[in-house]
């Protein structure tokens, strides 16, 4: 059975969840350099991006549309993506 819309997205929270906790702190990273923090975070905004770019080809590819909805976590989602780049920024 394909996924929904609502289930990607809800799949991609843990990726909000850890790029949010990097920049707050709260992410256990004492053992990672700065460098591999770096790349953990760059790793769960593509991931954020690769989900929000989701969208069938035609009509019998059973992609959820992603893309075109309306669901209020694509904005969970792009926010995180924007925190995560500007965190990769910020510690360079």
């Amino acid at each position: 059975m394909a996924q929904t819309v609502a289930e990607c997205l809800t799949a991609g929270i843990d990726s909000v969840s850890l790029i949010d906790g990097v920049k707050a702190g709260t992410w256990n990273v004492e053992e990672m350099t700065q460098s591999e923090i770096n790349e953990m975070v760059q790793r769960n905004v593509d991931h954020l991006e690769t989900i929000l770019l989701y969208k069938p080809v035609d009509s019998d590819d059973d992609t959820p549309n992603v893309v075109d909805s309306s669901n209020s976590k694509k904005d969970t989602c792009n926010t995180a993506i924007t925190t995560g780049k500007a965190y990769i920024t910020s510690n360079s």
